[in-house]
């Protein structure tokens, strides 16, 4: 019997898709904020490298608080698909530096990840990390540190780290 691989099924492909279009959704319609101190107008879009890598996006819904979210492949458990969806809020008082904005952020949000056949794992998330916005161009670069507790099919902690960048539109 030939194994299936993360995203070969016929469920994984409709919860996959239905991530996508409301990752979608969410960038169109959140509509963005020119926050103090943000990159651009509109949602920044890039990649994150780490623990997962893939693609992630930035919409700033006020001048302190956004919807970040991402779409990656995760290289632990024999390899996943994983998408994620954050509400995080920024400090932009605790760091000064001479050029741009480097807020602390934090927040919360939740995880699906498509694994082999039946392993698949619904988790929350707590990402706490670093963004310097660029003082002069639509871009902005993060580090993030994310604790994340997996709820189903069975409670389990993991660890998940990446940094990143984002051009913003």
């Amino acid at each position: 019997m030939q194994k299936r691989g993360p995203m070969n099924s016929p469920r994984r492909s409709w919860i996959g898709m239905c991530a996508l279009l409301a990752f979608g959704a969410l960038a169109g319609s959140a509509g963005s904020v020119r926050a103090e101190g943000n990159p651009g107008e509109g949602f920044g879009l890039g990649i994150m490298v780490g623990e997962p890598t893939g693609v992630n996006f930035k919409n700033w819904t006020g001048s302190k608080t956004a919807f970040v979210g991402g779409a990656a492949w995760s290289f632990t458990d024999n390899g996943s698909f994983a998408f994620h969806l954050d509400y995080v809020f920024h400090n932009f008082d605790w760091i000064s530096v001479e050029k741009g904005r480097l807020p602390v952020y934090f927040g919360i949000g939740g995880r699906i990840k498509l694994q082999d056949v039946g392993d698949d794992s619904i988790g929350a998330r707590i990402p706490v990390g670093l963004d310097y916005l660029l003082a002069d161009a639509p871009l902005d670069f993060f580090v993030e540190v994310v604790p994340v507790l997996d709820l189903a099919p069975k409670t389990e902690f993991n660890l998940n780290a990446a940094i990143g960048g984002r051009f913003f539109f």
